[in-house]
């Protein structure tokens, strides 16, 4: 700022009177932030940010054409493209809860062991997520015939409120749970579909 500021100091063919009203200004406006206390700020800032909004899950069609899941366990008897992306949406929003942690440990109180192991979880959560996604988005193109963006399209509602559902990280670990099953007993009837690897989260 105080570059900015030497840096208008008059010149040949500038007008002293004018850098003389950008100086003041710079340094009135510099004057009101500071005299202006941070809480009052934030305040302001969140009465603009639109509160976090809930996903519903759309209404789901049968579709008698759908792959169901018949091992047992939380999934059984709902489509596979559905369950998957119900996980997707749980480690994607793991993914995001890490991303805060490492940002804050990153940027607002700088602790790098922290930043590191939080950067790996997020990184791996995103991963996994993608696994789930890839799987729904076969199910979707291969029972259905969808073409890939309207697969993404069908799956990504109920995945965005399977996310929504979970607040913490305990509770999207505790979500989280039954889907390595899910993935297996699906590698295991279609492998086509569950076809990618599924790293466990370290």
């Amino acid at each position: 700022m105080a570059s900015e500021i030497l840096n208008l100091v008059p010149r040949p063919g500038y007008s002293r009177t004018m850098s003389k009203i950008i100086i003041t200004t710079i340094l009135l406006a510099i004057a009101i932030l500071v005299a202006v206390p941070a809480d009052a700020q934030t305040h302001r800032r969140h009465e603009r940010e639109p509160k976090e909004v809930e996903h519903p899950a759309p209404a789901v069609p049968a579709d008698k054409r759908d792959s169901i899941v018949a091992a047992p366990g939380t999934f059984t008897g709902r489509p596979y493209w559905l369950a998957l992306a119900h996980c997707g949406g749980i480690y994607f929003k793991l993914n995001v809860l890490y991303t805060d942690i490492a940002v804050h440990a990153r940027a607002v109180k700088p602790d790098p062991k922290l930043n590191a192991e939080y950067t790996k979880k997020l990184n791996d959560a995103i991963k996994i997520a993608t696994v789930y996604f890839s799987g729904a988005e076969r199910f979707l193109m291969t029972d259905r015939g969808l073409e890939r963006v309207d697969a993404v399209l069908t799956y990504d509602g109920q995945s965005l409120a399977a996310g929504d559902r979970v607040k913490t990280i305990d509770a999207a670990l505790n979500a989280a749970k039954t889907c390595p099953a899910l993935y297996q007993a699906c590698q295991e009837a279609y492998p086509k579909a569950c076809s990618e690897p599924l790293t466990p989260m370290s």
